[in-house]
Parts: structure tokens; C-alpha cells; sequence
């Protein structure tokens, strides 16, 4: 028959009490002297119910979150179910909640109530070469991203670009097909409204350059060229090159395109992204600038002082043709 953990400490108790050699009962029993110590003790202060086996729980943990922080953490994520746990902390914060817990709480908060999967496990922060430029203006980033689906089955594109010191987006244009010319034309738009950046980024696309081509000139080349904008290119399979146009793509994904049913026409999809663009330049707070907003650290300033000096030159077919709408000016 089996003894009972309870049982085998008392049977110990009553040896020692009887007069045996707390070392001799120890190994006897298996265990330390120190144990049978313990349950000597225990008996004589609570009796046979004391040489249970006691929970390790502390009775209160300073860095537990507070219930009320918990629930508010819980009602926030379920009104926005997009925002991560670094919006929901800063949330908190400016919504007056104390204390405001940080974003690993809120994640942990988040996991223990099933309103998120467990992340998966990335990279460390410091093994990316994180680089920026010291100003507004002096790089844009630039791309192409699909999965804007029209009621007629079609899928468009969206012409994007993206400020590298302050992430403000200062491109964001649906077309049918993201010709040379329909990027061009896009470009051409986000010159006239916020001037002329120091440097253009891109990946290799056709509609950026003929570098794996026959190595000429296209028409985005001749517009960086007669401005005196020096287009860089990333290198071959290189993503994280253009990491700030990438990040904001995925933004893009999840907080609108993911979700959204097929658009009814070109403009009504290019009036749902703007809309997203105004929220993301001016209302959403951004990690990276340290939950400031890109309108916060974005600015034109020098670049319409340099058009003044230098206006902007366009091929005359993009000089003369309708440009598409571009992204909301600065606030």
C-alpha cells in the first residue's frame, strides 16, 4: 500500500520525537536534515495538516498587473483589435491610466486573455544595422505593393513612398498597372506638392531602371537625373534595405488591405487610402520616432526653398498629363 507524502513526514516526526538521530531519520527517509528539521517544526506548530505540501505562491507580487490596468489593456485591444501591445501602452498613457505598463506587460496581458498568438521568435533588435538620415527630405523610400482588389476582380497597385527620417508618407497612388509611366507620374506629384529629396531609393524594378537590362536610361532615371535627385539602388534580394517602405507596407496590409472588400472603382479605393495615409501621418504614433507621429518630424521647408532656386524639370509628357492625387500635406 502506498504511503502518503503527509503519512511518511509524520511516521519521521514520531521517530524523532521518540528519541532517534535526526541524521539517521534523514537518511533513512531520504531526504536532508534540514527537511526533517522542517516538519518537526511544522507538526509542533500546526499539526498533522502542516506537513502538507505548502503552495511557493508569494501572497503578493509588486509587478503584477493591476486588475483595473489589466481589464483596460483587454477593452482597448478589443476596440482596436490592429493595435499592437507599443500602441496600447502608449494609449494608456495618454488616456490617464496608471500606471501605464510597459509594452512586454501589455503582451503578456494580451497572451494570458487569448487575444493574440505568441509572436514568434525574431531576431534580436541588435543584430539590424539600423541606419536614418539626419533630416526630412534628404531620402525617400520607394515601392509598389499589390492586394487592392477592385469589384471587378482586378488587382491594383499602390505607388508608395515613404520620408526616411521622419517615415511620413508622401506617396500613396492606386493605379490599374504600375507601368513606368503610372509610377513616374505618381512620383511626378509627390515632387510638386513637397519638392525635391536629396536622394531616392528603390529596389530594381523595371519602373525604377534598365540596370539588369540593357543598362539605358528609363524615364524615372531622366526625372532624378534633370532634378539632381541621386537614385540609389538596393542590391539584389535585399529587403531590408528598404526596411522603412517595407515595415509601412505591412502597416498598410494589416491595419486596411487585409480586411477590406473589393474597392467599387480606382477612386473609391484611392479615397479609402488616403484616408489611412492622413491617420497614419498625423494620429498614428510611430516606435521607431519614439511614439511621435511622421507629421511630427516631417518637414519641407529646405526642399521648397531649394525649388525655388531650382524648379522642378519634367519630361513633357509627364509635364503636361493629370497627376494622380498624392498623399495629404503636412499638418
Amino acid at each position: 500500500m502506498e504511503v502518503s507524502v503527509v503519512e511518511q513526514r509524520y511516521r519521521a516526526v514520531l521517530e524523532v520525537r521518540a528519541g532517534a538521530h535526526v541524521t539517521e531519520v534523514a537518511e533513512r527517509f531520504g531526504v536532508s536534515r534540514q527537511s526533517v528539521h522542517a516538519w518537526v517544526r511544522r507538526y509542533e506548530q500546526g499539526g498533522l495538516g502542516a506537513l502538507a505540501d505548502r503552495s511557493r505562491r508569494p501572497e503578493s507580487c509588486p509587478h503584477q498587473t493591476p486588475d483595473e490596468v489589466e481589464a483596460a489593456v483587454c477593452e482597448v485591444r478589443r476596440e482596436h483589435p490592429k493595435w499592437g501591445p507599443a500602441r496600447i501602452a502608449h494609449e494608456l498613457g495618454r488616456l490617464g491610466v496608471a500606471p501605464v505598463p510597459s509594452r512586454m506587460s501589455v503582451y503578456r496581458v494580451l497572451l494570458r486573455h487569448g487575444l493574440i498568438e505568441p509572436a514568434a521568435r525574431k531576431r534580436p533588435r541588435d543584430s539590424y544595422l539600423r541606419w536614418e538620415r539626419d533630416e526630412p527630405m534628404a531620402l525617400w523610400q520607394m515601392d509598389i505593393v499589390g492586394g487592392m482588389f477592385l469589384a471587378d476582380g482586378t488587382e491594383a497597385k499602390v505607388v508608395t513612398g515613404v520620408d526616411d527620417h521622419s517615415r511620413y508618407c508622401v506617396i500613396a497612388s492606386v493605379v490599374a498597372r504600375a507601368t513606368g509611366r503610372a509610377v513616374c507620374l505618381a512620383f511626378a506629384a509627390a515632387l510638386r506638392q513637397f519638392g525635391i529629396p536629396g536622394e531616392v531609393l528603390t529596389d530594381n524594378g523595371k519602373q525604377f531602371t534598365d540596370r539588369f537590362g540593357k543598362g539605358g536610361e528609363v524615364l524615372f532615371d531622366r526625372i532624378c537625373r534633370d532634378n539632381g535627385i541621386t537614385h540609389r539602388l538596393t542590391q539584389p534580394r535585399s529587403p531590408t534595405t528598404t526596411g522603412k517602405i517595407e515595415r509601412f507596407h505591412g502597416s498598410l496590409r494589416r491595419e486596411l488591405l487585409n480586411d477590406a472588400v473589393p474597392f467599387a472603382d480606382l477612386a473609391v479605393a484611392q479615397a479609402a487610402i488616403d484616408g489611412w495615409v492622413a491617420d497614419y501621418n498625423t494620429a498614428r504614433p510611430h516606435q521607431a520616432l519614439g511614439m511621435a507621429t511622421p507629421a511630427e518630424r516631417f518637414s519641407t521647408t529646405q526642399a521648397q526653398a531649394d525649388g525655388k532656386l531650382l524648379p522642378l524639370r519634367l519630361p513633357a509628357a509627364l509635364a503636361l498629363s493629370a497627376a494622380p492625387a498624392a498623399s495629404p500635406s503636412p499638418a
